[in-house]
C-alpha cells in the first residue's frame, strides 16, 4: 500500500486552530487559518484510498461484531482516520509507530494484511496473533508496527523506549507514539516526557483528541485541556492540529519528524479528531448528542473533505472513485471471508508464545 505520497516530508503550513466551543468541547475547524497546506493530486488520492480503506474495515468490523463473529472489545476508529494516514505520509521507511487499542486504522496504513487483522478479531488460525490476542495484542516487527496496547498509557512508555533504542543504535528512525486523552492524565507519560526530554529521544507523541476518552469530555476531566502544551514544563514544543484535515496532519507531521529526526528532541502533536462511533462497540454515547455527531459528519468528515477536492480542484471523475471504492471494498469483503471461515486456532497454540 505504500507510495512515494507517503514518503513526502509536506508542506509547512498553518499550526492549528485552538478554539472552543461554549460548551467547553474544543473544535479542531474553527478558527483555522487561511493558509492551509496543500496536497497533490497523487497525495490527495493516496489519502482517499488509504482512509477509505479504514472506513469500510471499520464498518465490516462492526458489522461482524454485532453478528457475534467478533467478541471482546472492539474499538472503531471511524472519523479519524486523517490522523494517521497523514503521520504515515510523512514519515520514512523505518519509522515505527505505536499506539493503544484503537489501532486497526494503524496497522492497515502501515502496509499490515487486512486478512490477518481481520482473522485476529475473529479470532481465526490466519491472525496476527494466530486468533489468541484480538485488537489489543496485534504487532508486526517487519511493518513497524509495534503493537495495540490495552493498558491505557502503557504504549507511551514502550514508544519512548522504541526511540531510546533507535538514539543508542545509531539508527535514523522516529518513534511515532500515539494516545489519546483518556491516556494523557497518566503518570507514565509525564516520566517518559522527562526521559525524552532530558535524552533528547527522536519520539513524536501524537495526542488523539477525540473529546470524550472513554465517555467523559476532556472539560471535565483535564485541568489543562489544551494538550499541546503538556510538554512545556520539559522543554517539550507542541501544537494542535486539526486532526479532521488531512492536508494539516501531513504538515505538522512533517515538521515534528523533521524535528526529533534532526537531533532536536521530542515533539508533541495534539490532533483535534473525532469519533462516530461510542468507545466501544458496548458503549451507547449517550453523553453527546446525536446532533452533535451529525454536524462533525456533514461539516468535518476527513474522507469527503478529500472527496470534494478530488472532485472539484482537480477534477477526478466521480466514476474514478466510486471504483476506488468499489475495489477497496472487495479487499474487506474478502478479509471478512476469510476472517470467517479461516480455522479457529488448535488447542495446542494455547501453550506458544508463553514467556515465563
Amino acid at each position: 500500500m505504500a507510495t512515494a505520497a507517503r514518503r513526502t516530508q509536506g508542506s509547512s503550513g498553518s499550526r492549528a486552530t485552538k478554539a472552543a466551543s461554549t460548551k467547553g468541547a474544543r473544535s479542531a475547524q474553527k478558527g483555522a487559518v487561511a493558509n492551509t497546506p496543500t496536497l497533490s493530486k497523487e497525495e490527495e488520492l493516496y489519502a482517499y484510498r488509504e482512509m477509505l480503506l479504514i472506513r469500510r474495515f471499520e464498518e465490516k468490523s462492526g458489522q461482524m461484531y454485532g453478528m457475534g463473529l467478533i467478541g471482546g472489545f472492539c474499538h472503531l476508529y471511524i472519523g479519524q482516520e486523517a490522523v494517521v494516514v497523514g503521520m504515515q505520509m510523512a514519515a520514512k521507511d523505518g519509522d515505527q509507530v505505536i499506539t493503544g487499542y484503537r489501532d486497526h486504522g494503524h496497522m492497515l496504513v502501515t502496509g499490515m494484511d487486512p486478512k490477518g487483522v481481520l482473522a485476529e478479531l475473529t479470532g481465526r488460525r490466519g491472525g496476527y496473533s494466530r486468533g489468541k490476542g484480538g485488537s489489543m495484542h496485534m504487532f508486526s516487527k517487519e511493518k513497524n508496527f509495534y503493537g495495540g496496547h490495552g493498558i491505557v498509557g502503557a504504549q507511551v512508555s514502550l514508544g519512548t523506549g522504541l526511540a531510546f533504542a533507535n538514539k543508542y543504535r545509531g539508527e535514523d528512525r522516529v518513534s511515532m507514539t500515539y494516545f489519546g486523552d483518556g491516556a494523557a492524565n497518566q503518570g507514565q507519560v509525564y516520566e517518559s516526557f522527562n526521559m525524552a526530554a532530558l535524552w533528547k529521544l527522536p519520539v513524536v507523541y501524537v495526542i488523539e483528541n477525540n473529546r470524550y476518552a472513554m465517555g467523559t469530555a476532556v472539560t471535565r476531566s483535564a485541568a489543562q485541556s489544551d494538550f499541546s502544551k503538556r510538554g512545556l514544563s520539559f522543554g517539550i514544543p507542541g501544537e494542535q492540529v486539526d486532526g479532521m484535515d488531512i492536508r494539516a496532519v501531513r504538515a505538522a507531521g512533517a515538521r515534528a519528524i523533521e524535528h526529533a529526526r534532526s537531533g532536536e528532541g521530542p515533539y508533541i502533536l495534539e490532533m483535534l479528531t473525532y469519533r462516530y462511533r461510542g468507545h466501544s462497540m458496548s458503549d451507547p454515547a449517550k453523553y453527546r448528542t446525536k446532533d452533535e455527531v451529525t454536524r462533525m459528519r456533514e461539516e468535518h468528515d476527513p474522507i469527503e473533505q478529500v472527496r470534494r477536492r478530488l472532485l472539484g480542484e482537480w477534477q477526478v471523475p466521480e466514476e474514478e472513485l466510486k471504483a476506488i471504492d468499489g475495489k477497496i471494498r472487495q479487499i474487506v469483503n474478502e478479509a471478512a471471508d476469510f476472517a470467517t471461515n479461516d480455522p479457529e486456532p488448535d488447542v495446542s497454540e494455547l501453550y506458544t508464545d508463553i514467556l515465563l
